[in-house]
């Protein structure tokens, strides 16, 4: 018996060709790499039992002065506040203007001048895309301020659970906004402000109704030298981040009489939606049609395992609603987006930036943030649920499970015989095995198992490049360390 340890490094490879992952971890779904060992995410249940209306794009956990926590959630028509004991309330302002679920595409009927072209004739793209609606939001002391890109106003809600107490618009602020967010230093910034893309507006210190500038305040503006349109904004230990679609810019406070400071932190970069950014306190790492990128002091490339999956599958006329959400518990930046099939987010990558590995997979959430205001990250569903995750092994009926890319004996050209596994797991029989033989990177694939565990476990194939395939069988913390094959080196054909 020659037994072979299949030893894979943590982490999915999927750049290229199949072929090129041999070595590594091809595909996943619902699988993370924690300290080294393979294990499944965790869990979700639903936190909430009523339904929001429409597809919520932003979301917020805080703590009021009396350490009562609350949920704020937006979607193209609403804007709702959750209390923890689970009451949903909608805070929609009487002056909201409603966005839409979907980003559009300016091509058609009513698009350019009368008779620009032969009726039946599509428009070429010469005006992008509508974005689908999403929210900023941040809070002021205890209260919420939020902004919908599609209403462009700065509200503010004053934690009110009574009927009719709802959001309101911040009294003297700009309106025709695309987003908001709150500095370290107590300032209200208002991004894209009074309709110019470029223009980022504050209000006084400790003072959100003052925004028109004086020698007795701190309120400003200033119209940031870039050739795109401010997306966000984040906070990031020591600087404000503001994002655009091609670039980022960096805030600092500098006091009268200029009060903030611009610079340009980097080209080329810019963020593939409002809120495809996630802070990591003293780093930020998002999302832009150019790759994954990092601000941690200096904007700079994050090489990318999955970037040309990612990249590929993605679809771009949703790619508005990206959004990334912080797991802070596994180091982990998440990003969920629509595949190339969907017009709704379905699929997920996630970056583990403390072991510096990648995974992906499916799952369809809208919004979500962090742990820590809540026992657990909070999560929101195209239909309009809030879930708990990380709790409990449960999938909605979903199997985790995790694929290697092809293995070989040298180089490829003998072909092995597999006829035992040595399973090695935390407990025997909590993941089952198959495999899948080509003789040829590119020819049929033929698949064998799954098979229950056992010590050992028989199992009976030929081919000249295999991939293993484990796969949940229960509802557990399971782990799966080095496995072991008995293999013998057959001929060349």
């Amino acid at each position: 018996m020659a037994l072979v340890p299949l030893k894979i490094p943590a982490g999915i490879y999927r750049n290229g060709t199949e072929y090129q992952s041999a070595g590594r971890w091809f595909d996943s779904n619902l699988i993370r790499w924690f300290e080294n060992t393979l294990r499944p995410v965790g869990g979700w249940r639903k936190r909430s039992a009523s339904q929001m209306t429409g597809v919520s794009r932003g979301m917020l956990t805080w703590r009021d002065n009396s350490d009562v926590r609350f949920i704020a959630a937006g979607t193209p028509t609403k804007l709702y506040a959750m209390s923890e004991a689970g009451v949903l309330k909608d805070i929609t302002p009487v002056t909201f203007t409603t966005g839409i679920t979907d980003a559009t595409l300016k091509t058609g009927y009513g698009y350019s001048t009368y008779g620009n072209y032969a009726y039946g004739v599509a428009r070429p793209d010469l005006g992008g895309i509508v974005p689908a609606t999403t929210w900023s939001m941040d809070s002021w002391g205890e209260y919420l301020v939020a902004c919908s890109n599609a209403d462009g106003q700065l509200l503010e809600w004053q934690l009110g659970f009574v009927t009719p107490t709802r959001a309101i618009a911040i009294v003297n602020a700009p309106t025709g906004c695309e987003a908001v967010m709150t500095t370290a230093e107590r300032f209200v910034f208002a991004l894209g402000a009074s309709g110019n893309p470029r223009k980022v507006s504050w209000c006084d210190q400790e003072n959100n109704t003052v925004w028109t500038p004086s020698a007795t305040n701190q309120a400003g503006d200033f119209e940031i030298n870039s050739l795109g349109s401010i997306k966000c904004g984040k906070r990031v230990r020591g600087v404000n981040l503001i994002f655009t679609d091609v670039d980022v810019h960096a805030a600092s406070y500098i006091g009268l009489p200029y009060v903030y400071s611009f610079e340009k932190a980097g080209s080329g970069c810019g963020v593939i939606s409002s809120q495809a950014v996630a802070a990591i306190d003293t780093a930020a790492i998002w999302m832009s049609k150019s790759g994954f990128w990092v601000y941690d002091g200096y904007v700079r490339p994050l090489p990318s395992d999955v970037g040309d999956y990612v990249f590929q599958n993605i679809n771009y006329n949703q790619s508005s609603k990206v959004y990334a959400v912080h797991n802070s518990k596994y180091g982990e930046c998440i990003w969920f987006y629509p595949s190339s099939a969907s017009n709704e987010n379905d699929s997920y990558v996630t970056y583990n930036y403390r072991e510096r590995h990648w995974a992906i997979g499916t799952l369809s959430r809208t919004a979500g943030t962090d742990r820590g205001v809540f026992t657990y990250p909070l999560m929101i569903s195209s239909d309009g649920y809030i879930y708990e995750h990380e709790v409990g092994y449960a999938y909605d009926g979903a199997s985790p499970f995790v694929e290697s890319g092809p293995y070989q004996i040298g180089n490829g050209d003998n072909i092995m015989s597999v006829r035992q596994v040595i399973p090695d797991e935390q407990t025997l029989g909590e993941v089952v095995i198959s495999f899948k033989t080509r003789m040829y990177p590119t020819s049929t694939e033929t698949t064998f198992g799954p098979y229950p565990a056992a010590q050992p476990t028989d199992v009976r194939f030929a081919a000249r490049q295999v991939k293993v395939r484990y796969t949940g069988a229960v509802l557990e913390d399971w782990r799966v360390g080095v496995n072991r094959f008995d293999v013998v080196a057959m001929g060349k054909r």
